[in-house]
């Protein structure tokens, strides 16, 4: 393997693990990280000597000045800093890939990418980001050797040095050469990783967490999804189930095996109560805090929870805009799983709205993690309506035909219950009626209208929108939900995955059920578009389930490690340490306190501190007091060769040309031949003679070493010929 190609490979390794760990980290546009692939793609791929061109050196001097002010003007026109910042640092390093000429400048891109890795940890460091950083570790190593050595080797050759045998040094001859860097240096150097990781993991686990972050920078996913916002417009709905991005995962208990593929659990997000013939509109947006229990961390939604009796479903809550928290049915109360918080963000603050809402507000944007209490179907959960409340809820849009409330009454008169009326209005509407993503009945002037008459076929929204106004026509109090219909089941997390195209509408209708009055849901949408995604087969989605698995375990157990998991991790350690001890009897009698946890603790640390102490003194272990290590025995060839040169340079004293000793052999003797010496060529032939017996490995017979001696006879006695007498 070539030295120069190992060392180049190497160094775009680093340097592409840098720029992909800060922009993955950053969650930069998806145009904005394509354009940084390709032009991280083609610096890595220009030839190295193109890269001294004229056209790249004046490239090199104006591109890093012309990012700094495209950035800055970017800063004042008001994109984020923080996007700004990884963006020109991305691009600084593709200018420095692009443009590197020598081992100085790979260098700065070493540099340039270890602080790439810095940034990626102060965002945040998504499980891109750790696959990186694992990449970061077996390459860095070699990469900075190699590096190193490049240096020296160029630093020596501009001084104008020259190797042991006198002749210049040939740097590119070292680049190409194959006995520089071969498979043991390279499996050595990525071994080092080992220990690298092992150490900072130690460091990572035992280190004290502090809670608050300064690290934590991070900002939420631009956009927002489908229906969550205060306006939802029948109009302008668009496609929704065919986005596959994950926005929430949750976990039930008591799951057979093996798990359902789909589950369906209606995840409630947004209550809309008023409807002007077009649009739904919620009319109350008033926050207030939620009622904290004994726990600080759980609030009641209806009553204290009851961990009993009561389910729990955990939720973990990717950032979304509006920051809307989604519940289950019959949810009574949730508890928060605090996560880091920045330090100079708000602090995580949960409210209740109107019409049963809950959002959420500060500088959390990771998301929220949660656990929601969920009463027995056997509990009759009282929710009193004012009249107030009940007349915005029995409100329709003035100009709705009167075929619409006719047909209400068509379905519902001879029913005797307001339960009976809507679940007849549901049935009607799930069997006579056709799913349909791409609806007729948008844009129309009375979409309600052409839907139930016109059309007969729509999404999820028109269902909800056509059942709430026949209720409303009857005396129903109703209202519009949007959430998520459930979730597809994931075989390596053990949990199910509700994406976004997973959103869905349906009713809550107040009606008497079982001797008491409350919310009900009710879901006119057929069965085909009231699902969670079927789930599809085959190797892309296994490996997907895979990643979105490790992506949900990095941000839980790594990101989302704070001071509380590290304290439960030790008090787990420290209770099986107790286990183990009593079921071994060591907790009773006289080692009872020799076996104590900080006791073995002490006992282990200073194990390694005297195994450290005895390695580092092994190699004085076997050598006797006042004993000297043997020399080197002598090789014959080289003392030969040493002892013809010396009786060559013996000649030259006596000629008058003796060689000073800071000047190598060759060097003498070309020196000899540029200022036509008589003697020249003689010394020049010898010294040659010398220097590939000694260093270049060829041996010296003996008519060579004869002919060597009787020559340099000849040039003693050519200087008795030719010198004058004083």
């Amino acid at each position: 393997m070539r030295f120069g190609l190992v060392h180049r490979v190497m160094t775009n390794a680093l340097a592409a693990l840098g720029v992909l760990a800060v922009v993955s980290t950053a969650s930069l546009p998806p145009w904005t990280n394509g354009l940084l692939v390709v032009g991280l793609a083609t610096a890595i791929a220009i030839p190295e000597g193109w890269q001294g061109r004229p056209a790249l050196r004046h490239f090199a001097t104006l591109a890093p000045l012309a990012l700094l002010l495209l950035q800055g003007g970017r800063l004042l026109l008001g994109r984020s800093p923080l996007d700004v910042a990884v963006e020109f640092a991305a691009l600084l390093q593709i200018v420095r890939l692009a443009t590197r000429r020598g081992a100085a400048h790979d260098q700065q891109i070493i540099v340039l990418a270890l602080l790439h890795f810095v940034a990626g940890t102060v965002l945040g460091g998504s499980l891109t980001y750790g696959i990186c950083f694992l990449g970061f570790l077996v390459v860095a190593p070699g990469a900075l050797v190699l590096s190193h050595l490049r240096r020296e080797v160029e630093g020596n050759y501009r001084q104008g040095a020259r190797d042991r045998t006198g002749l210049p040094v040939d740097v590119p001859r070292i680049l190409r050469s194959r006995r520089v860097v071969g498979r043991s240096f390279l499996v050595t150097t990525c071994l080092l990783a080992v220990p690298i990781l092992v150490f900072t993991t130690a460091l990572f686990v035992l280190f004290p967490r502090v809670g608050l972050s300064l690290l934590l920078l991070n900002h939420p996913r631009s956009g927002r999804m489908i229906g969550f916002s205060d306006h939802v417009d029948l109009g302008d709905v668009g496609v929704l189930r065919d986005d596959p991005t994950i926005a929430l995962r949750f976990e039930v208990g008591n799951l057979p095996e093996p798990p359902p593929s789909r589950l369906t659990l209606r995840l409630r997000g947004t209550a809309f109560d008023a409807y002007d013939g077009r649009a739904w509109a919620r009319t109350e947006r008033d926050l207030h805090p939620g009622n904290l229990g004994p726990d600080p961390e759980s609030m009641s939604l209806l009553r204290r929870p009851d961990r009993a009796h009561d389910a729990v479903v955990s939720i973990d809550l990717e950032p979304i805009d509006p920051p809307v928290v989604f519940l289950p049915p019959r949810a009574v109360a949730m508890r928060l799983k605090p996560q880091s918080q920045s330090l100079l963000g708000e602090p995580l603050l949960v409210q209740l709205g109107a019409d049963g809402e809950v959002r959420y507000s500060g500088s959390d944007t990771r998301g929220l993690r949660y656990d929601v209490y969920v009463a027995p179907e056997r509990e009759a959960l009282v929710e009193p309506l004012s009249p107030a409340d009940r007349a915005r809820y029995l409100e329709t849009p003035p100009g709705l035909p009167d075929r619409v409330s006719a047909l209400a009454h068509e379905w519902t008169d001879a029913l005797p219950t307001a339960d009976a009326k809507a679940r007849a209005i549901e049935e009607h509407l799930r069997t006579a009626y056709g799913y349909d993503l791409k609806s007729p009945s948008q844009g129309q002037s009375q979409p309600v209208d052409h839907f139930l008459f016109e059309s007969r076929r729509g999404h999820c929204e028109f269902f909800s929108t056509a059942m709430a106004m026949l209720l409303r026509d009857v005396g129903i109090p109703s209202r519009n939900v949007t959430g998520f219909v459930g979730g597809t089941w994931n075989r390596f997390g053990r949990y199910y995955a509700v994406r976004e195209g997973d959103a869905h509408s349906w009713v809550e209708a107040y009606v008497d059920r079982g001797g008491y009055q409350g919310w009900q849901t009710f879901d006119p949408t057929p069965a085909s578009g009231a699902q969670p995604l079927e789930p599809p087969d085959g190797l892309y989605y296994y490996a997907r389930d895979l990643v979105e698995a490790l992506s949900q375990r990095w941000n839980t157990y790594v990101v989302g490690y704070d001071l509380r998991k590290q304290v439960r991790l030790f008090d787990d350690m420290h209770r099986r340490y107790e286990s183990l001890r009593a079921r071994t009897g060591l907790s009773r009698g006289p080692l009872a306190r020799l076996t104590r946890a900080p006791v073995v603790a002490g006992a282990a640390l200073a194990l390694l501190a005297l195994a450290y102490v005895a390695w580092k003194r092994r190699p004085l272990l076997g050598a006797r007091p006042g004993a000297r290590a043997e020399p080197r025995p002598p090789d014959p060839r080289v003392e030969g060769a040493a002892a013809l040169y010396r009786s060559l340079e013996v000649a030259m004293v006596l000629h008058g040309v003796a060689r000073p000793p800071s000047t190598p052999p060759l060097r003498h003797a070309e020196d000899l031949q540029a200022r036509h010496h008589p003697l020249a060529d003689a010394v020049f032939d010898l010294t040659r003679v010398y220097l590939t017996t000694r260093f270049g490995g060829e041996p010296l017979t003996d008519d060579g070493r004869r002919r060597f001696e009787r020559r340099v006879r000849e040039i003693r006695s050519h200087r008795r010929e030719v010198s004058p007498h004083p």
